[in-house]
């Protein structure tokens, strides 16, 4: 037989991992200082920049 769980308990557990999950990837997105931030938006450009030089017209 399958084990009876109570569902509002199981609602929350998993409201609270999503939440904590979410919380994680703000720390890490909105966490940073000023350097850390514009290096990883030199990195971005410089991706673009070369995948738009390796495009053919």
């Amino acid at each position: 037989m399958a084990e009876i769980i109570n569902l509002n308990r199981a609602r929350k557990a998993k409201a609270r991992v999503d939440k904590s999950a979410r919380a994680e990837e703000n720390r890490a997105r909105f966490g940073r200082n000023k350097a850390e931030k514009q290096a990883e938006a030199a990195e971005k450009a410089r991706i673009a920049r070369t995948l738009d030089d390796a495009k053919r017209d």
